[in-house]
């Protein structure tokens, strides 16, 4: 272990010094994305006042705020641009410059993301992690940190950001063959975070649908930890959770590995 991190860590000194060289950028795209969770709140804040019910699905108004919120900053930690960065490697013929080196070609990947998560961390995370313990502060008047339920929540982020970036590095895969991802990436982008519950929880949902959305792996990139954060799991829910978070790491891993493999024999590429 210790070798590999002293590989790969140059990748991740990279990837912090492009998150700072794009840093507008960057900003742009985080206040686009709290400028949406703010009208979330506002819809559901109008969903309960209407209704006159104090809770919906087992979810309180608070409860949903912390979501709407958590959920937004689980996809911002869990987020991964690899299917992107992959299509793009392929698209102008840099990843043959990759293929040379002696190094693996995920990994090299994982290693710059992680340095670009230092800065959403520092500057995002744990500012916003406050806020909303804050809001749980204000709204109850009591301190509603649950220490257990963050750990367990840090847990299952880390599986799910791991399982976001194979999953889309399998994906960015499929520009060996499309060759150029942006429309593609797009329409993907809409219905994982339809189908991971980062647009409603999917306890919402009629329950053969949401005990099918469940069992895929999107709900392990946003749904699971969200609800290991709110506390709404009990004990076996909790173990299964992280048995099902961990299966489809281990399948994503092997998955790009098979895929790798059998693209690298049929590459062709429109740049370089």
């Amino acid at each position: 272990m210790r070798k590999v991190f002293k590989i790969y860590r140059p990748f991740t000194h990279a990837g912090v010094l492009l998150a700072a060289q794009y840093r507008i950028n960057f900003f742009f795209f985080i206040l686009g994305d709290i400028l949406r969770c703010f009208i979330n709140y506002f819809l559901w804040h109008a969903v309960f006042t209407s209704g006159g019910e104090k809770t919906f699905a087992g979810f309180s108004e608070t409860d949903m705020v912390v979501y709407i919120f958590i959920s937004f900053l689980t996809s911002v930690i869990a987020y991964s641009d690899g299917s992107y960065a992959v299509g793009e490697e392929i698209r102008d013929g840099n990843i043959a410059m990759r293929m040379i080196k002696p190094i693996r070609f995920d990994l090299a990947f994982l290693f710059q993301e992680l340095g670009e998560r230092l800065i959403t961390i520092t500057l995002i995370f744990v500012p916003m992690m406050l806020g909303v313990e804050v809001y749980k502060f204000a709204v109850t008047g009591v301190i509603g940190f649950n220490i257990l339920n963050f750990i367990l929540y840090l847990f299952s982020l880390i599986l799910a950001y791991l399982i976001t970036f194979y999953f889309n590095v399998c994906y960015g895969y499929s520009a060996f063959i499309l060759k150029n991802l942006w429309g593609a990436n797009f329409l993907k982008d809409c219905i994982v975070g339809f189908l991971s519950g980062g647009v409603i929880p999917l306890a919402f949902l009629p329950p053969a649908v949401a005990v099918t959305l469940n069992l895929l792996p999107f709900a392990s990139q946003t749904y699971i930890p969200v609800m290991m954060y709110v506390g709404m799991f009990d004990v076996p829910t909790i173990i299964y959770s992280f048995a099902l978070q961990i299966f489809w790491l281990i399948f994503f891993i092997i998955l790009q590995q098979i895929i790798w493999n059998a693209c690298v024999k049929r590459m062709s590429v429109q740049g370089g």
